[in-house]
């Protein structure tokens, strides 16, 4: 990895799993943005690994964790943490 490039995420805690992304993996290429069912996806501020836009969640309750950008991304730039459901039960 070149000086000065760090593998470290970018996290976002949303509402049902937490994305992860990875600038110094991402290309820029889009294609976790086509899949994504619920439209979460947008481009991002932050610069991917050729200098072009990375990506990031718009709002952390669209996300419905069906982790099609993990499995869509060339470049595994993202990591999708499902949250545990929160069982309802009686004591």
């Amino acid at each position: 990895m070149p000086k000065g490039i760090s593998l470290e995420p970018i996290t976002t805690d949303m509402e049902k799993a937490v994305f992860h992304l990875f600038p110094a993996l991402c290309k820029g290429c889009g294609l976790c943005r086509e899949k994504c069912p619920t439209g979460t996806i947008v481009w991002s501020d932050t610069l991917g690994v050729y200098g072009t836009p990375a990506v990031e969640p718009k709002d952390i309750e669209s996300c419905i964790a069906c982790m099609i950008c993990e499995q869509v991304c060339p470049d595994c730039a993202i990591r999708i943490d499902r949250k545990k459901k929160e069982k309802k039960g009686t004591n």
